[in-house]
């Protein structure tokens, strides 16, 4: 059984949260992520493939945990069953998601409706 995942984006980190004045390499300085804001929802189609909007390569990097939901699993770290909490893996400025896997009873309004 498939099910949908809806993708909240829930918190973003800037280079100067993560390092101060002083990161690791070369880094402009932006303040966090300019492809999302913190409340905007995605969902995810039915067959799986990225958003509509949402950044292709955070995609990427949280799309192995969309198909584990997607297909029913759980992660035993969260205590709501359907969810799960990831993120980007930009190590200047990554974006946290939460994840939940619903049913078309439950669907949520996603960015743009």
């Amino acid at each position: 059984m498939r099910s949908k995942v809806k993708i909240t984006v829930i918190r973003k980190l800037g280079t100067r949260d993560l390092f101060g004045d002083t990161p690791p390499v070369h880094a402009t300085f932006e303040e966090s992520c300019p492809r999302c804001n913190v409340g905007d929802v995605y969902i995810v189609p039915e067959d799986g493939s990225c958003p509509e909007g949402f950044c292709s390569w955070a995609y990427a990097d949280i799309q192995r945990d969309i198909t584990h939901l997607r297909f029913g699993g759980n992660y035993p770290f969260c205590e709501e069953e359907g969810t799960a909490v990831q993120c980007c893996t930009d190590g200047l400025r990554p974006v946290f998601f939460k994840l939940e896997r619903f049913s078309d009873e439950e669907l949520p309004k996603a960015v743009g409706e």
